[in-house]
């Protein structure tokens, strides 16, 4: 993430190829940024950049050429004729590019176009879109004071604060926050508190009270350090550094250092990987602070350190293990069950080569002709409503031992039709219901007698 060195580099890069350079047109903005729209339309202006904390600013002039000096046709109601101010943030990813037109960047969603030909663009890339800007703005007044270009102010907002309840929360929390420390960032906090040995969750006003009566004390001894300085025989850096001095001298190293990579026409991270002591080194540990950011440090964490120590990653992988229910009764069933099914399929017997198959069901043929079956299978189950039977058919040898005492019916012999006038009953004792070709000559006699 861009810090204070990034943001400064990047103005001193616009200010660099913008030197000279006349911009013409309006400002564009992409489709799919959600920032607003800066409203600035000049035949010709110029870019300047100016950079504190985290945040840059640009400022857009209009300026007179030549064709203004001759009396315009009709007056554009739309041209700015007032500088405007446009502050920028820089999220996770940002940088300015300065780019042919034919080789605008992909993700490029705020545009300045030159007026020389080729057409050059000066564009704000943010590949992540956490990054913002506003038109019309003045630096947020919720941010303190540079901690690099305005290092009495910031060291003066800080221990005549120290009341506040935002330092009651541990020193590498509170140093995130830009309304004390603006332009610290993850990186820069690690450097500092690593080279001071001080643990990154000691609470915050205890680390920064001894600071009060120090500053009060140098103010007396101020005329001594400056013989001393003057005669050479102690340099400023050779005085003890606290908290609030390194947070000013070591962002500066990595300014003249060149940045850590965002200058888009410098991508050589070996110079800034030499120059970490802490920050994603190795034997260094990591630890998630309450706001979830990685706090690198060495020995002891503090009082104050978080309980919860684990990586993102590994509660997903806890997360994983607790939505697993082969431990319930439930999945442990199925789970014995994919085993058993497993084992049976894959074991084989020892001495044959071929498994044994299933015997197939005997047909009907074959049972009558086998003889009789069991007295079980042979019996037939009567219902309780109208006492038919049934379940399995009767095989042939049943049938004659059940109608015992009745007339056995030959093969070739037929039914005796019953007379249709008798009423018939069923085995409940209720009448059936006729056929219809038994009650059809009764249903035309009564027509006939009716007379249709």
């Amino acid at each position: 993430m861009p810090e204070g060195p990034e943001l400064h580099l990047a103005s001193l890069f616009v200010n660099r190829v913008c030197n000279g350079v006349v911009f013409s047109g309006a400002v564009e903005k992409s489709e799919v940024s959600k920032s607003p729209d800066v409203p600035f339309t000049c035949d010709a202006y110029r870019v300047s950049a100016k950079s504190r904390g985290k945040e840059v600013r640009l400022t857009l002039t209009p300026i007179k050429t030549d064709s203004d000096d001759k009396p315009p046709k009709r007056a554009k109601a739309e041209q700015n004729q007032e500088p405007m101010d446009v502050v920028i943030r820089f999220g996770m990813s940002g940088f300015f590019r300065f780019t042919p037109e034919n080789e605008l960047p992909k993700h490029a969603h705020l545009r300045f176009y030159t007026r020389e030909k080729p057409c050059q663009v000066l564009s704000f890339v943010d590949a992540r879109r956490f990054g913002g800007w506003q038109a019309n703005a003045t630096w947020q007044p919720d941010r303190g004071p540079c901690i690099m270009f305005e290092y009495e102010s910031f060291r003066e907002n800080v221990l005549s604060n120290l009341k506040d309840k935002a330092f009651d929360r541990p020193i590498c929390e509170v140093m995130l926050n830009q309304k004390y420390f603006s332009g610290i960032g993850n990186y820069l906090r690690a450097e500092i508190l690593y080279r001071l040995n001080i643990p990154p969750f000691a609470k915050a006003r205890t680390v920064l009270e001894g600071l009060r009566s120090q500053s009060e004390e140098d103010e007396k001894t101020a005329v001594k350090e400056e013989l001393e300085v003057k005669s050479g025989k102690k340099s400023v850096r050779d005085s003890a550094p606290d908290l609030l001095s390194l947070c000013h001298t070591v962002p500066l190293e990595v300014v003249k250092m060149g940045g850590k990579g965002y200058d888009p026409e410098k991508s050589d991270y070996s110079a800034f990987k030499a120059w970490l002591q802490c920050y994603y080194v190795d034997g260094m540990k990591s630890i998630r602070d309450h706001n979830g950011r990685t706090m690198w440090f060495t020995g002891d964490p503090g009082p104050m350190a978080p309980k919860v120590t684990k990586s993102p990653k590994a509660k997903k992988r806890l997360k994983k293990e607790d939505h697993d229910y082969t431990d319930t009764k439930k999945g442990a069933k199925r789970k014995r069950t994919e085993t058993s099914t497993k084992e049976s399929k894959v074991a084989k017997p020892a001495n044959s080569t071929k498994t044994p198959t299933a015997q197939k069901r005997p047909s009907r043929r074959q049972s009558v002709s086998k003889g009789p079956k069991s007295t079980q299978e042979e019996q037939v189950i009567h219902s309780k409503e109208n006492g038919k039977p049934k379940g399995r058919r009767k095989s042939s040898t049943s049938v004659a031992q059940s109608q015992t005492g009745k007339a056995k019916r030959t093969k070739g012999s037929q039914r005796t039709p019953k007379d249709p006038s008798t009423p018939q009953l069923n085995n409940t004792g209720k009448r059936r219901r006729m056929s219809s070709s038994a009650t059809e000559p009764q249903r035309r006699s009564s027509r006939t007698s009716r007379g249709v």
